[in-house]
């Protein structure tokens, strides 16, 4: 099988030396249109809340808007933190 490939290689130079060319150039204009980033994200996904009502004490926002969206927002696919913030009169 591969002294047949080689008889075949050694009778089409020219079509070898063609095919060789074109896959280096196809090579080479894929190498510098391929999309990489020069630093990649490499953080985890996070979620960040934050909650702002006037009026109402950090401690009543906690307690009843942000941890409840907080305890939804915990079954999100590929989070691995979620962070919030309550800021209570807030003008």
């Amino acid at each position: 099988m591969l002294e047949k490939i080689i008889a075949f290689s050694l009778k089409q130079k020219f079509l070898i030396i063609c095919a060789s060319v074109l896959i280096t150039a196809w090579g080479v204009i894929s190498f510098f249109n391929i999309p990489i980033e020069a630093f990649p994200d490499v953080t985890d996904t996070t979620v960040q809340i934050i909650t702002k009502y006037e009026g109402k004490a950090s401690e009543e926002i906690e307690k009843q808007i942000t941890l409840p969206i907080e305890t939804q927002l915990n079954g999100l696919p590929h989070s691995s933190q979620i962070r919030s913030q309550s800021l209570g009169g807030y003008r």
